[in-house]
């Protein structure tokens, strides 16, 4: 069920702005239209395309392809782990007849998930066999779940023509460098055509095969996605490099991610002390890059058989134990009249952000200051989570004109039944520094007087976020 949402208390997630067209006009071509709304059709229930989708629909991965050709120095495969939520690692392997099972299952508990995707734990495209025949059993029995694939890149032209085949319209490269001896830095081997390539001889052949690969999806029509994952001191510097090639390959959404470096997770940059970017640092390139073409920034880095909304694991609720024992419920008609719901939801929420940027009316200033604000929200483009049950806030910029969606930030639960508040409080602040107030829709008085005291406001509501932030926004600037 979504909630009930009045367009007079609460569009796309988008900042709202002047619409023009590449050359400054103020109209479009009928035939650009008629794109776009084709292209916004085909991602409009991809939570991983559609910033403003991945509040109201659901994904699901499901682990078959085991065996990777690369050996990248950030991951490290791990199975049998409900503890770790990273790319990589999964809890259970599972058949291809296992995962068809488990995915019309799922379809029925959770009808608005759209989206099947395979994204390892190793590449799909190393276990072939059992990758496709996981597409054909879902595309026969639940032609309504957009089939999604996640690779290196490294045999993607030699499976082009079977992922067209099977209508997988989405697939995502890891791209992390176009430059072989910087390549060299990130991969430790490639394995293609039954040899082991190491050092600057490897990645050129791993680089040379990606770029074909992307230039081969858009030839076949096929929306690719790029996930890059910015190393610091490695290849930071040259990420706006990478863009500009993925952007003249034909990508149509870069997604800069961090590296996750922790020494535990057994990496070979954990196990060498390779940092990860900061927040501000992943961030500046970001901003960089997104002047040439449309950015990924709500990615959760998700696991191999993550289950849910982006930003929630479901996946610890249907284990092999569990869903092998529960009945498919899939039901095309029943999951549609959901869809149907969400649709309308979405238009009333599209009406109350179009209202609220209308209506609120912010002092102008020669130069409206950015500011940023973290938001506690369980899905819905709305503030509606309390904030000791937070486990990430979204964080926006708000300059008085629109609020731009920037980053999501883990964050240990404050509420843990009075064990360990004082510490996870301390690590909240840190967190969110650098955000004016935090937007929830509730907050205990002892959570709120820490907040307050490191100089971060509190905004307590139930609405659209960002009618929220405008209104603070309006506050704010009065104050200054």
């Amino acid at each position: 069920m979504t909630p009930q949402v009045t367009s007079s208390s609460v569009t796309e997630s988008t900042p709202t702005q002047a619409k023009s067209g590449g050359c400054g006009c103020d109209s479009k071509s009928s035939a650009t239209v008629e794109m776009d709304e084709k292209l916004q059709e085909r991602i409009a229930k991809h939570p991983c395309y559609s910033e403003e989708a991945h509040h109201h629909y659901a994904r699901m991965h499901v682990a078959v392809a085991p065996a990777c050709n690369i050996q990248c120095n950030y991951c490290n495969r791990k199975y049998d782990c409900a503890n770790e939520s990273r790319p990589g690692v999964v809890s259970e392997l599972l058949t291809p007849e296992e995962a068809a099972h488990k995915a019309l299952v799922i379809a029925g508990k959770i009808p608005q998930m759209t989206v099947l995707g395979i994204a390892g734990p190793g590449d799909p495209l190393a276990n072939p066999e059992k990758t496709f025949r996981t597409f054909e059993l879902i595309a026969d029995k639940a032609s309504d779940i957009k089939l999604c694939l996640s690779t290196n890149g490294l045999m993607l032209t030699e499976y082009i023509d079977r992922i067209k085949q099977l209508n997988i319209d989405h697939v995502t490269i890891t791209l992390n460098t176009i430059d072989p001896e910087i390549g060299a830095q990130i991969y430790s081997w490639v394995h293609y055509k039954r040899k082991r390539y190491r050092g600057i001889e490897g990645a050129k052949i791993l680089l040379e095969k990606q770029l074909e690969g992307l230039q081969a999806l858009k030839e076949a029509d096929i929306l690719c996605k790029v996930n890059s994952v910015m190393i610091p001191g490695i290849n930071d510097q040259h990420l706006v490099e990478v863009n500009k090639a993925i952007r003249e390959h034909g990508a149509f959404l870069h997604n800069i991610m961090p590296l996750i470096s922790a020494p535990e997770h057994g990496t070979h940059f954990g196990l060498t002390g390779q940092r990860g970017p900061t927040q501000k640092e992943l961030k500046s390139v970001q901003d960089q890059c997104a002047g040439n073409m449309k950015m990924m920034r709500h990615c959760r880095q998700c696991r191999a058989d993550a289950i849910g909304l982006l930003g929630e694991d479901r996946s610890q609720e249907f284990t092999k134990e569990n869903f092998l024992e529960m009945a498919p419920e899939y039901d095309l008609s029943k999951r549609q009249e959901v869809h149907e719901g969400i649709e309308k939801f979405r238009e009333e929420i599209k009406a109350a952000k179009q209202k609220a940027v209308e209506t609120i009316h912010v002092t102008s200033l020669q130069n409206n200051p950015k500011i940023l604000v973290a938001v506690a929200t369980k899905g819905g483009g709305l503030v509606n989570q309390h904030f000791g049950h937070a486990k990430e806030f979204q964080v926006y910029e708000v300059d008085g004109n629109e609020v731009r969606f920037i980053s999501h930030r883990k964050i240990d639960q404050y509420c843990q039944g009075g064990y360990g508040e004082a510490a996870t409080a301390e690590n909240i602040m840190k967190t969110i520094a650098d955000c004016k107030a935090v937007l929830v829709s509730k907050i205990g008085n002892c959570p709120k007087e820490k907040l307050h005291a490191a100089g971060i406001q509190t905004v307590e509501a139930y609405d659209v976020i960002e009618k929220v932030a405008l209104e603070f926004y309006e506050q704010y600037v009065k104050e200054q």
